[in-house]
């Protein structure tokens, strides 16, 4: 819970209404659980300024030498994300309309011929093309379509209706990664706060028909732009820093995203900063969880915005801008002076980032009575196949093209693929069969299920999600902790798929009530430790095999230590508990059920 004095607590609708804004508050009160800070904020939302003549408008965007900035489309109300086809088509969403529309170029003037609407849904967002198929996503939903071949979409296909509720962060994008699978940003559902849904606050990775996915990054506040350097394969996004830590924090973060990780959100920001307002779990400390926690690369601008980005893998630009990315920062509300309302380029050398530097500037002005006023809040670019580089504004409805006047700098056949470098774990097996017993006495396990019956389905992820409540007895003498461990060796990848981790469970417990998702520790017994699951949360997570699949069996593996804890922090990895287990374990005992994920309002399954 925020420790904001009540005073302070308003809804920023009613603030931005009175646009322009400048306030400034002091805030005072405890940092995690015994500390004392000031922190002052500020709100200063600039006016906007509307120019209805395209030269006299581009006259006032600043670029590099030799670069020339034009007016592609305008009156497009809100045009958000930008993705081109691999005909060569540019696509802008419109979140407040909802829908998509085509912006095509026939006569190659430099101007879009007209706005054509493709497709409409409910705050869409996200928009990634994938040879012949487009895919599209709203708050919870993910749709697909065919690409016509004069552009516009067939019928949109529901693949996902059960994405987590939005709140604050609504915004989702969508990508097609080099391992042929779905990418969706998942942001958060508050500035911060202790999400309910593990799924908030992530990049999630999903298949192509929707049918399942993981959390495959977790403590990402909200990252709308994300893409993979062309290279090395590897992922990078920009992320939002947390509002109200001040005008110079928190800064906007460029993380390498990688599988598995956690970058902070909410309880760290930045390089390992340690957020004053919001406590983490009991039974693990603000250092604790900056350790676990991966720092970003570079930072930028406190509050600028950063939405989506984009790698340059054309080849109109000097041939020093091939691989380096771009982001659209659509600009501050929470600092003095305001910061972002332009385009950043980020520099990468041998495939590493290693400096921001603006692109386009211009939009944010000072006025002759001191006030901030912008031409335009930026939120998408991308790379059209000429080489030329769109952005869109969706305060002004406007979408730019940028271009070099100096042609062409390099072949395109210079351009490399981009390598899948995104590692799956190898095969294994359950850790039942991994982990050798030094005594063949067993332990009868059982459960809220008969041995080798059907798992009931509030036990499943679209049921209750909650663990089934474990028993057993017959362990051997010596005991001083327990393991718990839930595998599925059916699944297809991971092999097999980790649903529950529980460690460092007193000898004295020999039953444990239903787990608790996304809690790293156990309030009752005390002590009891939870690590992480193969959807990428922590604690228990429930079976939701892929649709069509035959039963998956799920292993219920209950180990006895001679050992009262293994010494591993809370959110521990499989491959770090089982290791830690080794040559301790005195006893193992296991119950199998089995569950079949029933098709039911649509494939997307049931919405939760």
């Amino acid at each position: 819970m925020s420790r904001f004095p009540r005073s302070l607590i308003f809804p920023l609708s009613a603030l931005l209404a009175l646009s322009p804004i400048s306030a400034t508050a002091q805030i005072k009160g405890t940092v995690g659980r015994a500390s004392d800070v000031v922190i002052e904020g500020s709100i200063l939302e600039p006016e906007k300024i509307q120019v209805s003549q395209d030269d006299k408008l581009t006259a006032l965007i600043k670029a590099p030498e030799g670069f020339k900035v034009e007016v592609f489309a305008r009156d497009l109300i809100n045009p958000r994300m930008l993705a081109v086809s691999d005909a060569g088509v540019l696509y802008a969403t419109r979140r407040s309309v909802g829908d998509v529309v085509m912006l095509k170029d026939d006569d190659a003037d430099g101007k879009a011929d007209g706005a054509v609407t493709v497709a409409s849904r409910p705050g869409l967002h996200g928009i990634a093309f994938d040879g012949g198929k487009v895919f599209l996503v709203t708050i919870h939903d993910v749709y697909t379509a065919d690409v016509n071949a004069d552009g516009t979409f067939g019928p949109l296909t529901r693949i996902i209706n059960d994405l987590p509720d939005a709140g604050q962060h609504a915004n989702r994008t969508l990508a097609i990664g080099p391992d042929d699978m779905l990418y969706i940003s998942s942001g958060s559902t508050c500035n911060e706060c202790r999400e309910d849904n593990p799924e908030n606050a992530t990049l999630l990775r999903a298949s192509k028909d929707g049918k399942s996915r993981t959390i495959f990054a977790s403590g990402l506040r909200n990252m709308i732009g994300f893409d993979w350097e062309p290279t090395t394969g590897a992922l990078y996004g920009v992320d939002h820093g947390i509002d109200w830590l001040g005008d110079e924090v928190q800064i906007e973060e460029l993380n390498r995203i990688e599988q598995g990780k956690k970058y902070g959100w909410p309880y760290v920001y930045g390089k390992s900063g340690l957020n004053p307002h919001i406590d983490p779990p009991e039974g693990i400390s603000l250092e604790d969880w900056a350790k676990q926690s991966t720092e970003p690369l570079l930072g930028y601008t406190p509050h600028s915005a950063p939405m989506q980005m984009a790698f340059y893998d054309g080849d109109a630009f000097p041939e020093d801008y091939r691989g380096d990315a771009f982001v659209a920062m659509r600009g501050s509300w929470n600092r003095r002076p305001p910061s972002g309302y332009e385009v950043v380029r980020i520099n990468f050398e041998d495939g590493k980032p290693v400096a921001f530097e603006r692109f386009l500037e211009g939009f944010l002005l000072q006025q002759e009575n001191g006030k901030y006023g912008y031409l335009g809040r930026l939120t998408g670019v991308a790379v059209g196949k000429d080489g030329a580089l769109f952005v869109a504004d969706d305060s002004n409805g406007v979408v730019y093209r940028v271009r070099h006047e100096g042609g062409r700098q390099a072949s395109a056949g210079d351009a490399k693929a981009i390598p899948n470098v995104i590692a799956e774990k190898p095969a294994s097996q359950i850790a039942f069969d991994l982990v050798e017993a030094r005594q063949t006495q067993p332990i009868a396990v059982g459960g809220a299920f008969p041995a080798d019956q059907p798992i009931p389905l509030q036990y499943a992820a679209d049921g209750d999600n909650a663990s089934p409540a474990l028993e057993w007895d017959g362990a051997p003498d010596g005991t001083k902790s327990y393991v718990v461990i839930v595998d599925d060796p059916d699944a297809d990848r991971p092999k097999p798929f980790t649903h529950w981790i529980a460690y460092d469970v007193p000898a004295s417990v020999t039953k444990l009530r239903e787990g608790l998702p996304g809690t790293p520790v156990l309030p009752e017994p005390k002590g009891v430790k939870q690590g992480a699951n193969s959807m990428g949360s922590i604690g228990y997570t429930g079976p939701r095999p892929p649709l069509g699949d035959p039963a998956h069996h799920y292993h219920f593996q209950v180990f006895a230590l001679d050992i009262e804890a293994l010494g591993v922090v809370p959110g521990a990895e499989r491959d770090d508990v089982l290791k830690a287990m080794e040559d301790h374990v005195l006893g193992k005992g296991r119950i199998i059920g089995t569950f079949e994920r029933k098709a039911a309002a649509n494939q997307g399954g049931l919405k939760r």
